[in-house]
């Protein structure tokens, strides 16, 4: 007999607390990224005429920073699963520095936005630009905490063969590092969409 198949509620029920949490997490987000977007466009009509507008390059260059960090934060999964924790260690590390290389090109993106004349104070859709893009470098931030603790935790464990064993055979770090990259490419595509709104709205 065929096993029948689980319903979504099922499937729910059967996450780990972690797992139920994040997933909670990203669909709240995903809510206020939303919402925000919305009064972005809404206050976008007509109010950015006559100004000249540029996309700051800084924010074109972390586009691709983050889309990058895309590619090596999926290589995690694969490095565990080949038991390999210096290559794990390695994507993870890379994938931190493309955070911060992303993060940094932000806040000189808010800069070139001064210069042309669009601050926080000014036209609503410009404060939303900062609103919107701060937001996001928020929560990539929460993700960057989590990685420099799975960092330590990898560099503690990587002069302990026996603790080595472990934790490339736990399915509890596997789950870990899902959770991790999930996370990730949910903040690399709601960085795209925020950036495609951006050019087509200016």
């Amino acid at each position: 007999m065929e096993k029948p198949k689980e319903t979504w509620f099922q499937k729910i029920e059967n996450m780990h607390p972690y797992q139920t949490l994040m997933y909670l997490g990203m669909f709240g987000s995903g809510l206020i990224f939303l919402f925000m977007t919305v009064a972005f466009l809404a206050s976008a009509t007509g109010n950015t005429e006559g100004l000249g507008f540029n996309m700051p390059k800084s924010f074109i260059l972390s586009t691709f920073v983050i889309i990058f960090s895309g590619y090596t934060v999926s290589k995690m999964l694969l490095h565990f699963k080949e038991e390999s924790l210096l290559k794990l260690k390695n994507s993870l590390l890379l994938t931190f520095m493309l955070g911060l290389a992303f993060t940094i090109l932000q806040f000189v993106g808010w800069k070139e936005l001064a210069l042309l004349g669009i601050d926080f104070a000014g036209i609503p859709s410009g404060s939303f630009l900062y609103v919107l893009s701060g937001i996001h470098v928020f929560h990539l931030l929460g993700a960057m905490v989590f990685a420099i603790i799975m960092l330590v935790k990898y560099n503690r464990t990587e002069k302990d063969e026996i603790k080595h064993l472990v934790l490339l055979t736990n399915p509890y770090e596997k789950m870990q590092i899902q959770l991790f990259t999930t996370y990730w490419h949910f903040m690399d595509v709601v960085w795209l969409l925020l950036f495609m709104i951006f050019v087509l709205t200016f």
